[in-house]
């Protein structure tokens, strides 16, 4: 129960002080009023005692300690009175407001006021004189007065609360945002780094097995040369990424990156990494005559291709490696179909990233792609990648 609670120290702090305010001027014979029912100076100690008990309720039961406390102010008027018991009065209720429930300390200042005026009122009326407007000020200054300064200071101390709340609200709200942030740009920085690399990397380990494999000088001369022309590709491709990592980090695709201007040097390339593997690679591009396309849509459109290729080259069977794209005037189209099954000879490990990067990139433009076997005319199945991607101009996702 709250009545069980310690109370706070500045409570008994003020208990402390009331009871041994009252009890010196009681020791001097200072009192506020005479000639009342129980004029024996003592008297007015018994209500200061309870007075000085409640305030050790003041936060506990602040609405308990009020109402008890009211009772002592009454029976201390019928006593010489204390100046100290009615402090500690005025201080139970501006607790009862600033501690209270919130309907308490809306309804007490209004009750306090009724409650002076309605004092006011009947002193006039009963005696018209200065005396009853004198009165009816005490009243207001023992009860209105203080109720109205709690709740004045309850409306700043929950507003103040309110204003911590949002800023904690604001704190986590951009802490979420700087996680997501960082989150996007490290997905960003793998499908860049991933696509970079893979395609290159694969022809290296591909060729290697080869030259391993098949002791023949001629074949491992071949596989050196597309070894050592991969090797150096990929080193620029990795200068490139790290040189624009130094220079910002600003969101979206890069002023450098590769668009479809260089999907001939990519295809050309794609041939050379997987003429040992019986693959041939063709550009059907029937773009002719369309204008150009939002920079993040070619360098989707142109990391599909080469992921495409780079998984041909690990997994597709010997046969032809085609490459289309087309575009209407919303949509670029763009697929790659291999032959589906088991190849022989040797073939590179694959993850799965690539795939899952080329979602990704096609989910950041609002695009669509799928990949799967799909059979052909003449019973042979096909692996095909098909996306299709907006190429009207709007804000894309990093």
């Amino acid at each position: 129960m709250s009545f069980l609670a310690r109370p706070h120290r500045d409570d008994v702090l003020l208990a402390v002080i009331g009871l041994s305010g009252g009890v010196l001027l009681w020791l001097i014979g200072i009192h506020i009023q005479n000639g009342r029912l129980f004029d024996t100076p003592w008297a007015s100690l018994l209500p200061l005692a309870v007075m000085s008990a409640l305030e050790l309720l003041r936060r506990s039961a602040p609405l308990t300690a009020l109402a008890v406390g009211t009772l002592a102010l009454v029976a201390d008027q019928f006593t010489v009175g204390s100046l100290a018991t009615l402090l500690m009065f005025t201080d139970l209720v501006y607790a009862a407001v600033l501690y209270g429930s919130p309907s308490a300390s809306r309804r007490i200042p209004v009750i306090t006021l009724l409650a002076t005026v309605a004092t006011t009122v009947g002193f006039i009326a009963w005696a018209p004189s200065a005396d009853a407007v004198l009165i009816g000020i005490v009243v207001g200054m023992v009860s209105f007065g203080p109720a109205l300064t709690g709740a004045s200071v309850r409306n700043h101390r929950d507003a103040a609360e309110a204003a911590r709340l949002r800023a904690d609200q604001t704190a986590l709200l951009a802490e979420m945002d700087r996680v997501q942030a960082v989150t996007a740009e490290r997905s960003r920085m793998a499908r860049e780094l991933h696509d970079m690399v893979a395609n290159h990397l694969s022809a290296i380990a591909i060729h290697s097995t080869a030259a391993l494999s098949i002791d023949d000088p001629g074949t491992s001369r071949d596989a050196l040369g597309v070894i050592r022309q991969n090797s150096v590709d990929g080193l620029a491709e990795m200068r490139r990424l790290i040189g624009l990592l130094r220079e910002s980090g600003a969101d979206g695709p890069p002023s450098a990156a590769p668009t479809l201007a260089s999907l001939d040097a990519l295809v050309e390339q794609a041939r050379a990494n997987s003429a040992s593997s019986g693959l041939t690679v063709t550009l059907d591009d029937r773009r002719e005559g369309s204008g150009p396309l939002p920079a993040p849509v070619e360098l989707a459109a142109y990391r599909i291709v080469q992921e495409s290729l780079t998984n041909a080259l690990k997994h597709a069977a010997p046969g032809p490696v085609t490459v289309r794209l087309d575009r209407s005037r919303t949509l670029l189209r763009v697929e790659v179909s291999s032959v589906f099954g088991d190849r022989p000879g040797p073939r590179a490990p694959g993850s799965g990233a690539g795939l899952v990067g080329m979602r990704e990139r096609v989910a950041l433009l609002g695009g669509t792609i799928g990949a799967g076997p799909e059979p052909r005319g003449d019973g042979v199945k096909i692996w095909l990648v098909r996306a299709q991607l907006p190429v009207e101009e709007r804000t894309y996702g990093a």
